[in-house]
């Protein structure tokens, strides 16, 4: 593993990719339109995921071409102690992840590919804000559970009312619940930085996440380097995944 402390207080990790062939434990429904398919198995040995927006490849087969069939999933809970590893699937759509977790059931087996890197980004920092879509809960979701007693931070969530559910945490947290892209904007540009040092996270569609960024550094003045924003998704394209930082 190599750390590239370039950018500052945030750490880039690299680890080699290693293919894990895992067993399905349990299924869960945290929300209607979301699955928590928990996994196991001798070959999570090893596993390592340090940041909450780390991405494993799930790999579903091949294509009607040969090419393996694979999306990108946040590891949304990894108990190294247990042998576990949660990820959550939308079940919206007819893509492939949605087709698989609709049917998954204890005993199936899967593959699991990585994470290939880390984007660690340190929870000392005086305020925090995480933004995004029903794509970013899980990040979400796992980075609040993560934050200390006496962080401060500001959720803008924009998803459906039906699949909005209690998020843990024991940092002090201001949360928004949102219904659309523009109220997403709208709270983004409503919303006042604290003072101090601080750093602001957001993921989605990449023209809503493209929006979130232009909003925080050129109309409120962040610094670049106090923003992670990644497209897990792009309107009209497959498999889409990008980082718009820089």
């Amino acid at each position: 593993m190599s750390i590239d402390l370039a950018q500052g207080r945030v750490q880039r990790l690299r680890q080699e990719v290693v293919h894990r062939e895992l067993q399905v434990l349990r299924v869960e429904s945290p929300s209607p339109h979301m699955r928590a398919v928990t996994f196991a198995g001798a070959e999570l040995a090893g596993f390592h995921s340090p940041s909450f927006d780390d991405h494993v490849k799930f790999i579903f087969g091949a294509d009607a071409a040969g090419a393996p069939l694979r999306r990108d999933y946040t590891p949304r809970r990894h108990d190294a102690a247990a042998g576990e590893l949660t990820l959550e699937f939308a079940l919206h759509g007819d893509g492939p992840g949605a087709a698989w977790a609709a049917q998954a059931a204890p005993g199936q087996n899967a593959v699991v590919a990585g994470p290939r890197g880390s984007f660690v980004i340190p929870l000392d920092y005086d305020w925090h804000v995480l933004a995004g879509d029903a794509t970013a809960l899980p990040a979400i979701a796992r980075r609040l559970e993560e934050l200390p007693a006496g962080a401060r931070v500001s959720v803008l969530l924009q998803l459906d009312a039906a699949e909005r559910r209690p998020l843990a945490s024991a940092a002090a947290v201001a949360l928004q619940w949102l219904d659309d892209e523009a109220q997403l904007l709208a709270a983004a540009r409503a919303l006042a930085l604290p003072p101090g040092d601080g750093y602001v996270w957001c993921a989605g569609e990449a023209g809503a996440v493209a929006a979130l960024r232009r909003i925080f550094v050129e109309e409120k003045g962040l610094d670049r380097k106090a923003i992670r924003a990644a497209a897990y998704w792009k309107r009209g394209a497959v498999g889409h995944h990008e980082n718009l930082d820089g």
